[in-house]
Protein backbone atom coordinates (compact mmCIF):
# COMPACT_ATOMS: atom_id res chain seq x y z
CA UNK A 1 0.00 0.00 0.00
CA UNK A 2 1.59 2.94 -1.07
CA UNK A 3 0.72 5.94 1.43
CA UNK A 4 0.60 9.26 -0.87
CA UNK A 5 2.30 12.24 0.43
CA UNK A 6 0.22 15.04 1.25
CA UNK A 7 1.04 18.32 -0.21
CA UNK A 8 -0.16 20.64 1.92
CA UNK A 9 1.96 19.10 5.03
CA UNK A 10 5.22 19.02 5.42
CA UNK A 11 6.28 15.29 5.51
CA UNK A 12 9.65 14.38 7.80
CA UNK A 13 11.13 11.57 7.56
CA UNK A 14 13.26 10.59 10.52
CA UNK A 15 15.22 7.80 12.76
CA UNK A 16 12.94 7.01 15.47
CA UNK A 17 15.57 4.98 16.95
CA UNK A 18 17.66 8.20 17.70
CA UNK A 19 16.93 9.79 21.34
CA UNK A 20 18.01 13.44 20.06
CA UNK A 21 15.78 13.12 16.77
CA UNK A 22 12.54 11.89 18.32
CA UNK A 23 13.26 14.42 20.89
CA UNK A 24 13.52 17.62 18.32
CA UNK A 25 10.58 15.78 16.18
CA UNK A 26 8.21 15.85 20.00
CA UNK A 27 9.19 19.39 20.42
CA UNK A 28 8.00 20.19 16.81
CA UNK A 29 5.34 18.68 17.55
CA UNK A 30 3.90 20.60 20.40
CA UNK A 31 4.36 23.84 18.45
CA UNK A 32 2.57 22.75 15.60
CA UNK A 33 -0.70 24.08 16.68
CA UNK A 34 -1.95 24.08 12.76
CA UNK A 35 -1.20 20.26 12.15
CA UNK A 36 1.12 21.15 9.32
CA UNK A 37 3.90 18.53 9.64
CA UNK A 38 3.31 14.99 8.98
CA UNK A 39 6.39 12.96 10.99
CA UNK A 40 7.28 9.46 9.42
CA UNK A 41 9.71 7.33 11.45
CA UNK A 42 11.99 5.24 9.02
CA UNK A 43 11.39 2.50 11.17
CA UNK A 44 7.92 2.11 10.68
CA UNK A 45 7.00 -1.86 9.84
CA UNK A 46 5.51 -0.58 6.59
CA UNK A 47 7.43 2.61 5.75
CA UNK A 48 9.49 0.79 2.47
CA UNK A 49 5.77 -0.55 1.28
CA UNK A 50 4.11 3.26 2.59
CA UNK A 51 7.28 5.54 0.85
CA UNK A 52 8.81 3.44 -1.66
CA UNK A 53 10.44 6.80 -2.98
CA UNK A 54 12.32 7.20 -0.50
CA UNK A 55 15.66 5.54 -0.27
CA UNK A 56 15.33 4.41 3.48
CA UNK A 57 19.72 3.79 3.58
CA UNK A 58 20.03 7.95 2.33
CA UNK A 59 17.09 9.07 4.61
CA UNK A 60 19.12 7.88 7.86
CA UNK A 61 22.04 9.76 6.62
CA UNK A 62 20.49 12.87 6.48
CA UNK A 63 17.21 14.00 7.56
CA UNK A 64 14.18 13.89 4.24
CA UNK A 65 11.08 16.12 3.77
CA UNK A 66 8.70 16.73 1.72
CA UNK A 67 6.59 19.84 1.03
CA UNK A 68 4.43 21.00 -1.46
CA UNK A 69 5.93 19.06 -3.85
CA UNK A 70 9.24 19.41 -3.26
CA UNK A 71 12.17 17.80 -1.57
CA UNK A 72 13.91 18.86 0.95
CA UNK A 73 17.02 17.77 2.85
CA UNK A 74 18.73 17.99 6.51
CA UNK A 75 18.93 21.84 7.20
CA UNK A 76 16.23 22.55 4.61
CA UNK A 77 13.89 20.49 6.40
CA UNK A 78 14.60 21.68 9.97
CA UNK A 79 14.56 25.30 8.98
CA UNK A 80 11.19 24.54 6.75
CA UNK A 81 9.44 22.92 9.48
CA UNK A 82 10.54 25.61 12.45
CA UNK A 83 9.21 28.28 9.80
CA UNK A 84 5.58 26.89 9.63
CA UNK A 85 5.20 26.80 12.89
CA UNK A 86 6.09 29.94 13.68
CA UNK A 87 9.87 29.16 15.51
CA UNK A 88 11.75 30.55 12.19
CA UNK A 89 13.53 33.50 13.75
CA UNK A 90 15.05 30.16 15.98
CA UNK A 91 16.61 28.76 12.34
CA UNK A 92 16.31 32.03 10.09
CA UNK A 93 20.64 31.65 10.49
CA UNK A 94 20.69 28.25 8.92
CA UNK A 95 19.66 29.79 5.62
CA UNK A 96 21.97 32.97 5.27
CA UNK A 97 24.95 32.28 2.56
CA UNK A 98 27.93 31.80 5.13
CA UNK A 99 26.68 30.54 8.07
CA UNK A 100 24.32 27.61 5.88
CA UNK A 101 27.69 26.54 4.43
CA UNK A 102 29.10 26.13 7.79
CA UNK A 103 26.13 24.76 9.36
CA UNK A 104 25.39 22.15 6.80
CA UNK A 105 29.15 20.93 7.36
CA UNK A 106 28.02 20.74 10.53
CA UNK A 107 24.97 19.18 10.39
CA UNK A 108 26.38 16.33 8.14
CA UNK A 109 29.00 15.56 10.51
CA UNK A 110 26.21 15.85 13.68
CA UNK A 111 23.78 13.56 11.48
CA UNK A 112 26.68 10.70 11.07
CA UNK A 113 27.46 10.67 14.58
CA UNK A 114 23.98 11.22 15.88
CA UNK A 115 23.73 7.99 17.90
CA UNK A 116 26.52 8.48 20.14
CA UNK A 117 25.63 11.98 20.71
CA UNK A 118 22.09 10.99 21.67
CA UNK A 119 23.36 8.49 23.70
CA UNK A 120 25.56 11.42 25.29
CA UNK A 121 22.75 13.56 25.68
CA UNK A 122 20.37 10.35 27.01
CA UNK A 123 23.14 10.07 30.09
CA UNK A 124 24.14 14.11 30.23
CA UNK A 125 20.72 15.56 30.45
CA UNK A 126 17.80 12.91 30.06
CA UNK A 127 16.94 13.31 26.86
CA UNK A 128 15.21 10.67 24.99
CA UNK A 129 14.16 9.24 28.17
CA UNK A 130 12.06 11.68 30.11
CA UNK A 131 10.85 14.89 29.78
CA UNK A 132 13.74 17.46 29.79
CA UNK A 133 13.71 19.92 32.39
CA UNK A 134 16.10 22.41 32.05
CA UNK A 135 15.48 24.46 35.74
CA UNK A 136 17.61 20.81 37.04
CA UNK A 137 20.64 21.45 35.12
CA UNK A 138 23.93 23.10 36.65
CA UNK A 139 26.65 23.87 33.81
CA UNK A 140 30.33 22.83 34.95
CA UNK A 141 32.57 25.64 36.53
CA UNK A 142 35.12 26.17 34.34
CA UNK A 143 37.66 28.09 36.42
CA UNK A 144 37.65 27.08 39.84
CA UNK A 145 38.21 30.27 42.67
Amino acid sequence: MNTPIDEQKLTIFYDGHCPMCSSEMQHLTRNDHKNIIKLVDLHEDSFAENYPEIDFDYAMKILHGSYRGNNLLGLEVTHRAWTLVGKGFWVAPLDWPIIKQVAHRVYLLVAKYRHPISGWLSRTFGIGTQPVSYTHLTLPTIYSV
